[in-house]
């Protein structure tokens, strides 16, 4: 069979091992020359009657798989659970797409946790600790199964909830899942004094935020006050339209240069489930306040120094935001280089100069161009006047 053609079967396995195997699963792993999987997956085939070679990952994996494969004809692998939960499924589909990878999932661990827990599986936020810090995982509302990196993750992210007013929140840790050594244990966030378990856990939360915290809406335009700043930031009002103009989907990464404060990226990367954002912020005490509202919200947020020289370290984007240094020579056109075809660009001007940029770039490229005014109500004597702040100009782009 050419190389090209040769197809990988991805066999999901529950640590209920081979007994919780569909009639399916098990014919393919009888009928396979090559099984690669975790130590702790193939162990679970030990007493199974397999002509398959069996074979441990290399360490680190990633760099490996393009060419792992190469010369073994069909293979199969082994996945812990539903391969496509924040499995090897989804990396091994993307790197060979899907005409040459079958999956064959088994019950995930978020599905038996529900079951568990009596949790709607669709009303429940998943979270994955596997290669992300714990402060990923607060949450000011709701439930989430969080995934485990090893057995330190329960009580590190018990201490990450109590030091962010979220010490009230129940944890309820699920170890070995499905198999004969399941057992679960529980308690609130900080009273917890639970010795490491099994590795193979994953954690229900139910996050209980304390009284003087604040529940923060989902939609764009929080208070300036929820952010660490030094009055460089894009008000809560021209904020919450250049969201709008930003239109975010799922997934999309954003470059938010200028950055100020990071509050743009940090809304953006709270948008929608994956979007995250490079901040370009040259100040260094600005770049510090970035990170911190990042940590703040748990969001993925790449802090970067100057642009355009930084554009290279950057995660390519979907969408761009110019927010600051609207008139350095030749931002504008590095930016609108780096955008692909199809994405969009939204650029912000206070100042003659800046929006007199704008013209030009709206005659040159079209898209939209707007002016925003913002006025508030504030005493005048004995009555109340309107108090203009400084407009806003926005020109906003899909590049063909």
């Amino acid at each position: 069979m050419a190389q090209d053609a040769a197809m990988i079967t991805v066999v999901g396995i529950g640590a209920d091992g081979v007994d919780g195997l569909s009639v399916r699963s098990r014919r393919e792993l009888q009928r396979a020359s090559v099984i690669f999987g975790s130590l702790r997956q193939l162990e679970l085939l030990a007493q199974e009657s397999l002509a398959a070679e069996c074979r441990v990952w290399p360490s680190p994996l990633l760099p490996a798989l393009p060419t792992m494969f190469n010369g073994l004809g069909d293979v199969h692998v082994l996945a812990s659970g539903d391969p496509m939960l924040h499995g090897i499924g989804t990396t091994l589909t993307r790197l060979f797409g899907v005409q040459r990878v079958q999956v064959l999932p088994h019950v995930s661990s978020v599905s038996l946790a529900c079951a568990r827990m009596g949790w709607a599986v669709n009303d429940v936020e998943i979270i994955s600790l596997v290669n992300a810090p714990a402060k990923s995982a607060r949450r000011y509302g709701g439930r989430a199964v969080v995934l485990s990196r090893n057995a330190d993750t329960p009580a590190e992210l018990a201490r990450t909830l109590t030091a962010s007013a979220l010490g009230a929140s129940r944890l309820t840790v699920w170890e070995q899942l499905g198999g004969a050594a399941e057992r679960s244990f529980g308690g609130v966030a900080c009273d917890w004094n639970h010795v490491p378990g099994d590795a193979l856990n994953v954690i229900a939360v139910e996050y209980v935020p304390a009284q003087e915290v604040a529940i923060l809406p989902l939609v764009a335009g929080l208070p300036e006050s929820v952010f660490e700043h030094d009055g460089q930031i894009t008000k809560r009002e021209i904020r919450a339209v250049t969201l709008a103009s930003l239109a975010p989907r799922p997934g999309q990464r954003l470059w938010d240069v200028g950055a100020g404060s990071g509050s743009i990226a940090v809304e953006w990367s709270r948008s929608g489930a994956g979007c995250s954002a490079s901040a370009f912020e040259i100040d260094p005490s600005r770049r510090v306040a970035i990170a911190a509202n990042a940590t703040k919200f748990g969001v993925d947020v790449e802090v970067l120094d100057s642009a355009p020289q930084d554009f290279e370290r950057a995660t390519a984007p979907d969408v761009i935001f110019v927010g600051g240094g609207v008139t350095q020579p030749d931002l504008l056109e590095a930016c609108w280089e780096r955008l692909p075809g199809g994405g969009r660009m939204v650029v912000n001007a206070v100042t003659a100069e800046s929006e007199a940029l704008l013209v030009q770039w709206y005659s040159r490229h079209g898209g939209e161009l707007r002016r925003y005014r913002v006025e508030d109500a504030s005493p005048l004597g004995d009555f109340t006047s309107w108090r203009s702040r400084l407009p806003v100009v926005q020109w906003s782009a899909d590049k063909p």
